[in-house]
């Protein structure tokens, strides 16, 4: 055992073993070659691997490191960096594709990060950016159609994920045995939803085209994670009704218990308006891009989606594609010779531009809430405009706040408009004051809260008879919350429209009526009359959407 190893009896012993260790460090340097010719560097090098030159170059610049071998200023290295973001997007197969950050971007390269990658090519375009419309999109449909692949799928062929990515995520794939789910996993990056193959949570990403900004909002197609569907529809504009068209899958999902019918009604609940019907796994061997089989998943789904509330030749387009090759999604394709619309991406870019409310009042309702380094809130900004700097109200708690910084799509900003997927740095409040579904205004015109309101109710599904005390768990906007049915006003006439001069005793299945709620705590909400996306809600009670309703009136509480 080395005497360096233990612990000295005594004083003395350990300067006998330091002597003992300066004779051998003496010997070896003496061993030395000092005669040896010096080490020239290759100058040719930088031509052959500049990409990396350029990395560490940034490196340096972003840690103020002094310059060592060839003398050059600090300022000639920011010209090179500078340079570096104005070159052209470097091709998907190059490692450096992402230089614009310096040197978190070569952290990313050490963590193996790239589903990050695709926020470093937006950044060189700052003055293009906020000439774009912003748009989400919200993918929904049955548990295995193909939601998230058609995601990955769309990512990789506008350059979001590169091609190496894929091909990790490939082999990995692989070796799970799991070899047609490597595209869901630039979605799905959580290391459970990969395991099981099911998406759990609202799977965010991007990307762009020539005239707009996209978001895509992953939602989970299993019954179990419907409430976590419910908050990413509140979030989108457009909604991506994925069905599969092999056969037995499509019947699966869309009778009764299916999630394509729960979905569907969800989405046009929380407020969209436009839908596209995509009918994938066309390629599989049970359909061959068969005419056939397309139309019968469209007779079978267009009834259903009409009395749901879509008006079938404004509201619905319906469209054949594969998630697994990218068939008929960014390009038109030849199997399939009988379908003349646009690909799927160059159909969203066509699409007509949404009225935004850019002149109203402030209303961000919170998806999630973080710490880093402060106070992290994400949400969709429905109206209003939001600058850094200014000072907000975050309701129901009235707390007020500042807002640090900005960023849209991870891109940081200045100001954001209505429509972008935003996350702010707040300062004035404490992570654990904030729950989602609080809601961010402005101190000038304050959203309304309160417990109790009177609201319009379709009950959609339910066996027995509801009456006054009955609980479900409501849903509007991006909060959830106890709520308790205290009283029946009217039954109202589902084709005149007329209300019922008696209170009903009970209401059932497929009747409309007048009702008042109370929730359990405080939330935030408006009628539906002065602001619709905050005053529609779903009610759901043991794992089914049982109704559907709309904020007529709120009730001022009693003191």
């Amino acid at each position: 055992m080395d005497p360096r190893d233990t612990a000295p009896d005594s004083w003395e012993q350990e300067e006998d073993v330091k002597a003992r260790d300066a004779a051998g460090l003496h010997s070896a340097l003496a061993a030395l070659n000092v005669n040896a010719k010096p080490f020239i560097p290759n100058v040719d090098a930088a031509s052959i691997v500049s990409w990396f030159t350029s990395v560490v170059n940034e490196c340096r610049l972003c840690r103020l490191a002094p310059v060592e071998n060839g003398g050059g200023t600090e300022a000639d290295m920011a010209v090179e960096v500078e340079t570096w973001e104005q070159k052209e997007e470097p091709g998907e197969g190059e490692p450096g594709g992402g230089g614009a950050l310096g040197g978190e971007g070569v952290e990313m390269m050490e963590e193996e990060e790239e589903e990050e990658l695709p926020v470093l090519k937006v950044i060189p375009l700052p003055p293009d950016a906020p000439k774009k419309e912003h748009v989400n999109v919200v993918f929904i449909g049955h548990v295995d159609a193909g939601k998230s692949t058609i995601g990955g799928q769309i990512m990789y062929l506008t350059g979001m994920v590169e091609k190496r990515t894929l091909e990790k995520y490939e082999r990995e794939a692989k070796e799970k045995n799991r070899e047609t789910w490597y595209l869901s996993w630039a979605l799905d990056t959580n290391q459970e939803e990969r395991d099981k193959g099911k998406t759990v949570e609202v799977g965010r990403a991007y990307f762009e085209t020539e005239k707009k900004h996209f978001t895509i909002l992953d939602a989970p197609g299993h019954k179990s994670f419907v409430p976590n569907m419910i908050g990413g529809a509140s979030q989108a504009d457009l909604a991506v009704l994925v069905i599969s068209a092999r056969k037995g899958e499509f019947e699966t999902g869309f009778e009764k218990g299916g999630q394509t019918r729960e979905h569907a009604m969800l989405a046009k609940t929380a407020g969209v308006k436009h839908l596209i019907i995509l009918v994938n796994k066309m390629d599989d061997p049970t359909v061959n891009w068969s005419l056939e089989r397309y139309e019968e998943c469209k007779e079978k789904l267009v009834p259903f989606l009409k009395k749901v509330g879509f008006n079938p030749k404004k509201d619905i387009y319906f469209m054949p594609c594969s998630g697994l090759t990218g068939a008929n999604l960014k390009d038109p394709i030849e199997e399939c010779t009988w379908y003349t619309g646009l690909p799927f991406i160059p159909h969203l870019d066509s699409l007509p531009s949404f009225n935004r409310i850019t002149d109203g009042p402030v209303r961000l309702p919170i998806v999630d809430k973080y710490k880093d380094m402060g106070t992290v809130i994400l949400g969709k900004l429905e109206s209003g405009s939001i600058a850094k700097a200014q000072q907000l109200v975050m309701m129901p708690n009235r707390h007020t706040v500042e807002v640090l910084s900005l960023l849209s799509d991870e891109v940081e900003t200045d100001e954001a408009v209505p429509g972008e997927n935003l996350k702010l740095r707040l300062k004035g409040i404490e992570e654990e004051e904030i729950l989602p579904g609080f809601i961010l205004c402005n101190a000038e015109n304050l959203c309304h809260s309160g417990r109790t309101f009177d609201a319009q109710i379709v009950i959609i599904e339910h066996k027995s008879i509801i009456c006054p005390g009955y609980n479900a768990v409501l849903h509007i906007h991006t909060c959830i919350e106890e709520v308790q049915i205290t009283a029946l006003i009217c039954l109202v006439d589902k084709k005149t429209g007329e209300k019922s001069k008696t209170r009903p005793r009970f209401v059932k299945q497929d009747q409309v009526c007048i009702a008042r709620l109370r929730c359990a705590g405080t939330i935030c909400l408006e009628t539906f009359k002065d602001f619709p996306q905050m005053g529609r809600f779903t009610l759901r009670d043991e794992g089914k959407t049982i109704a559907i309703g709309k904020v007529l009136k709120l009730v001022p509480e009693k003191d």
